[in-house]
């Protein structure tokens, strides 16, 4: 199966859709995301735009979800501003935090604390 998602006019997914394989097929058999598109918009409106999307991630980055956003210049999907502080670094496409990732030991997981500015180490249940 294919998974085409549907842009508004910024870029923002506001719907992910399954299109039958043979629904993208060529005239040579090969699956192609602009025939993927046209099936889409003969579907749901030909003014309706679309990307085709991966659900194993094996393109654009990762798989879109309502509320991704594509970004064009990089071919990518990115997910929503995870906390107000963190910035959109254009050049690699991702949510940059304010203060770097600490290392911590594997039993212990790390927590965004946006109203502190930093990172919590939450020892992860169960462990020693």
């Amino acid at each position: 199966m294919a998974h085409f998602a549907q842009l508004d006019e910024n870029n923002i997914v506001t719907r992910v859709i399954v299109v039958n394989n043979s629904d993208c097929l060529d005239a040579d058999g090969k699956e192609s995301e602009v025939i993927g598109i046209a099936f889409c918009q003969n579907l749901l409106g030909a003014d309706t735009r679309w990307k085709q999307t991966s659900y194993n991630n094996n393109f654009r980055r990762q798989y879109a979800g309502v509320g991704f956003m594509y970004h064009e210049p990089l071919d990518v999907f990115v997910e929503p501003q995870p906390y107000p502080s963190w910035t959109f670094d254009v050049a690699t496409g991702t949510w940059v935090c304010p203060v770097p990732k600490p290392t911590v030991p594997d039993n212990y997981t790390l927590i965004w604390d946006e109203e502190n500015q930093e990172w919590d180490a939450i020892l992860n249940p169960g462990a020693v």
